[in-house]
């Protein structure tokens, strides 16, 4: 009996938390992050874990040290179909172990490392694969994640209910790993949609079905747009962790150059509504710099401050 409880707790360390912090604050963008310091355009992002891991792990440390509570890892596009695109789908697991050793060295006791699985950009509904095809994908880069030191697998930037559904099952299945599982929204005339046309609610409601421990979403418009997607959630579910990642706004091209216009300073405001709205916990997507957790990590250490007093 002991040893199931433990294990229990050790399979939701990021539930645990929340029940103690209430808020967590999640890392931001990695991508242009690699861009900034040296990646080009195709070369994979991921195969830096093994080319380049200190600039890779410069990047985890930047977040930590801003007050990211929850480190992702460079695993995003770390998938069969992708790193077949660069002739490195042979590389996979190691690229998956890499990519969570890195993060977890970095790290102390106090944070924890989510690894990071993104879609394969695939269609199961045109016949480019079979749902056998995205569990076998899926199962090697848990797999390889967790044995590399991860505590939890982040399904993030999905769009495809069927293939989300594939995710969950091949990390619960085949791993201890906690699962958030995060889809992408555009603002429609139909409300908040994904690529495939499904609602906050439609994937609330399937991905609690699916066994997420955590659910929410990321990339998108930008922090502001978050609010409402997670009121949406919250009415379909009270009680499951949200989880937010927005990008810094929309990106722009000026003098040549992609721009994030939604600065620290500008989601300042917006991070007060989103806990309001019932978001758990808070991070960012394309364009977000340490400086933007820095921000987000300031506005929770305030409602964490007021949430004690309460209590006293």
């Amino acid at each position: 009996m002991m040893n199931s409880v433990i294990k229990e707790k050790n399979m939701n360390k990021i539930v645990e938390l929340l029940l103690h912090k209430k808020i967590l604050i999640s890392d931001g963008a990695w991508g242009t992050q690699l861009f900034s310091k040296g990646l080009r355009t195709g070369i994979a992002p991921e195969s830096w874990n093994l080319d380049h891991p200190e600039k890779v792990a410069e990047i985890a440390e930047s977040y930590l040290n801003a007050g990211a509570e929850l480190i992702s890892t460079n695993t995003f596009g770390a998938n069969k179909f992708k790193l077949d695109q660069y002739g490195l789908k042979d590389k996979l697991e190691e690229i998956c172990y890499n990519g969570a050793k890195i993060s977890k060295r970095v790290i102390d006791k106090n944070q924890i490392v989510i690894g990071s699985i993104g879609p394969t950009g695939k269609f199961l509904a045109m016949g480019e694969l079979t749902p056998a095809d995205l569990y076998d994908t899926f199962k090697l880069q848990a797999a390889a994640l967790e044995k590399g030191g991860a505590d939890a697998a982040c399904i993030e930037t999905f769009y495809d209910l069927d293939e989300a559904e594939q995710a969950i099952k091949a990390v619960k299945e085949n791993t201890d790993l906690e699962v958030i599982a995060a889809f992408t929204f555009d603002k429609t005339d139909y409300g908040y949609r994904t690529l495939m046309g499904i609602s906050p609610k439609q994937m609330a409601e399937k991905l609690i079905i699916c066994g997420a421990d955590i659910i929410g979403a990321n990339c998108g418009r930008g922090f502001a747009d978050m609010i409402e997607i997670v009121k949406e959630i919250r009415n379909v579910s009270q009680k499951i962790p949200v989880f937010v990642q927005p990008n810094a706004g929309l990106p722009e091209i000026i003098n040549g150059e992609l721009v994030y216009k939604e600065t620290p300073e500008f989601i300042r405001s917006i991070i007060p509504e989103l806990i309001k709205a019932g978001a758990n916990i808070i991070g960012g997507c394309c364009g977000t710099t340490p400086e933007h957790i820095k921000v987000i990590a300031d506005v929770v250490k305030n409602y964490r401050d007021k949430f004690t007093d309460n209590q006293n």
